[in-house]
């Protein structure tokens, strides 16, 4: 064989190894961004990142996780899944409450995606179209501070925060992020405007203090520079689990008091997500009794809406806690009018 063709032969298997080589990367590349899923999560991370690492040791899915931060994160997220409802680039959102999960559903930006154990919910808890499922409930409550109020002066409804006892001790979150809205708009749901709008009016006028989110909220109360909060659960038993001087207390759960807002975390597919299969999975993940059982036993200590999951004595039994009787479509129809209200009368 003359030099010319000994080269012309090195060239060409030069060129096909080059070729192999990068159609095996190619493989591999689109291989591993397959076998990945997008989630916008709202939920506090450090509650949600040991769920995430746990579904990827369990199934080898690369979990590409979005937060938001805890002042506007249940807004901020949602906002940005609407601007990006033409080009999607979540698979998935993890939302940490209701009202803006329905606003998802309405700006037509989820996809209809019923998990495994979606028949085992209660109805509150659940889209009847399949739109989103939820999980992992807290509930609305009362953070009191025990060194400064004895048992015979904390409140047991809502009411109770007008009387002058209270005077400029109590404090909540801004309802235009995250679950104050969500507690502002039912009631607006339940007792009408007039009663709502009177009710706040009145808080106002007994000095009520509005801060960025519910963390601060219990802050306040746990420095006692207020004495009683508005906030969630997973806040106070966070102050618990710290030993702080708080209680918690379940308001208006007596016969013929309308009960406390229970809020689920919401799960739900995107439309036109790039990993959907991936996603349904993860759905199936986050509405199973392992991730209930797992957030019950976290300092979140989230009530699982499954029957029979294992939960810790210090979380209760959802069916244990008497609920405000309204369903969420009421509340999120409520959220604007409430919204605007306190813009204009109560943060002023």
């Amino acid at each position: 064989m003359n030099q010319g063709k000994k080269l012309g032969l090195k060239l060409f298997y030069l060129v096909l190894a080059t070729f192999a080589l990068l159609a095996i990367f190619t493989f591999s590349s689109f291989t591993t961004s397959q076998n990945e899923v997008v989630v916008y999560v709202s939920h506090d991370q450090d509650y949600a990142q040991p769920i995430l690492e746990a579904f990827e040791k369990d199934t080898g899915i690369k979990v590409k996780a979005v937060f938001d931060t805890e002042a506007s994160k249940t807004v901020g997220l949602t906002n940005r899944l609407i601007a990006e409802k033409n080009n999607p680039q979540a698979d998935l959102f993890w939302n940490n409450e209701v009202v803006r999960t329905i606003q998802l559903k309405k700006e037509g930006i989820l996809d209809v995606y019923r998990p495994r154990n979606y028949d085992k919910l209660n109805s509150l808890y659940k889209d009847s179209e399949g739109y989103w499922t939820g999980f992992a409930a807290r509930a609305r409550v009362l953070i009191v501070n025990t060194d400064l109020l004895d048992k015979t002066n904390r409140p047991g409804s809502l009411e109770d925060l007008t009387k002058p006892l209270f005077a400029g001790q109590v404090t909540l979150a801004d309802p235009r992020f995250g679950t104050t809205g969500s507690h502002v708009a039912a009631l607006y749901a339940l007792w009408g405007k007039e009663k709502t709008e009177n009710f706040f009016k009145a808080l106002k006028k007994n000095g009520l203090d509005i801060v960025s989110s519910n963390g601060q909220t219990r802050d306040k109360v746990v420095a006692g520079t207020k004495r009683i909060g508005f906030t969630d659960t997973d806040d106070v038993n966070d102050a618990l689990i710290k030993k702080d001087p708080v209680v918690m207390i379940y308001p208006d759960q007596k016969d013929g008091q309308v009960g406390t807002l229970v809020i689920p975390n919401t799960a739900m597919l995107i439309k036109g997500a790039k990993h959907a299969d991936n996603a349904k999975k993860l759905i199936d993940y986050l509405i199973s009794d392992k991730t209930e059982s797992a957030l019950a036993f976290a300092k979140s200590a989230q009530m699982p809406l499954l029957p029979g999951v294992d939960r810790p004595g210090n979380v209760p039994s959802v069916s244990s806690i008497k609920p405000l009787a309204v369903g969420w479509e009421e509340i999120y129809k409520n959220l604007k009018p409430a919204i605007s209200f306190f813009e204009k009368n109560i943060l002023q």
